[in-house]
């Protein structure tokens, strides 16, 4: 059942000369992103004649057609019939989905901002670390800098708000929090998140076959470690800093 704010959606709207967006909502939860994901799985699945490219963000799919192949009209049509098919908020998330358990250390100089966090969340530092350590956060979408995920969603507790101002640089690697969600940065940045743990893992490495590691409906867990594994990791696997990954089970 669908709240009435969501009444309009699913909505199709044209992009340019070329393109749609697929919106299931105007706001983050589970279940749009969810939609999303499965969504932009079955349009590659279908391989729709002039499609050629997809791409997800939090609540919505792009999809970039050949103008000489199809229009913006034969493509909703054909859109409409696929969203009509199923409930896409109760779909299963798409196949091919990777676990991703990454090092971490909390706070101290390489995260300064962990005790900022854990006090607009209502709790210790230490429980912090417990809490963000053992949650189980879903790629979300992939933007703002190469290769740079969104994560989430983390419990309401963690529905903090951005800094009023800007921190003036984070590094590679750093794992950032607000509204709910990481932000795990792939380049050195300000940001007005808060820095609560530091990884040494690389989401964007250029010259890689694969620059972006991580790919949205990937999963991922960021364990607490101590300053000196962390450095150890980082010094024996300088891209991935001791992340380990597999294939999430369906």
């Amino acid at each position: 059942m669908r709240n009435d704010d969501q009444a309009d959606y699913p909505q199709i709207r044209t992009v340019g000369l070329s393109g749609l967006i697929i919106s299931f909502s105007n706001r983050l939860e589970d279940a749009y992103n969810r939609a999303a994901l499965a969504l932009r799985a079955a349009v590659s699945d279908a391989a729709i004649p002039g499609v050629l490219e997809t791409s997800t963000s939090l609540a919505s799919v792009y999809v970039r057609f050949d103008s000489q192949q199809s229009t913006h009209a034969a493509l909703t049509a054909q859109l409409s019939q696929l969203l009509a098919d199923r409930d896409w908020t109760q779909a299963p998330l798409p196949k091919g989905r990777r676990f991703w358990r990454v090092p971490t250390v909390y706070g101290g100089d390489l995260a300064p901002q962990l005790a900022e966090a854990a006090d607009l969340a209502g709790m210790s530092e230490q429980a912090a670390i417990d809490a963000l350590g053992a949650a189980r956060v879903r790629v979300l979408t992939i933007g703002f800098a190469p290769g740079q995920p969104y994560l989430g969603p983390l419990g309401p507790e963690w529905n903090i708000p951005r800094q009023t101002a800007l921190t003036p640089m984070v590094p590679r690697g750093a794992l950032v929090q607000a509204v709910s969600q990481f932000v795990l940065f792939t380049a050195s940045t300000p940001t007005g998140w808060r820095h609560v743990g530091q990884t040494g893992l690389h989401g964007f490495q250029p010259t890689s076959d694969t620059p972006f590691t991580l790919r949205a409906g990937d999963e991922m867990q960021f364990f607490p470690v101590s300053k000196a594994e962390f450095l150890r990791l980082c010094e024996q696997d300088p891209n991935l800093g001791g992340a380990q990954v597999s294939e999430v089970e369906a």
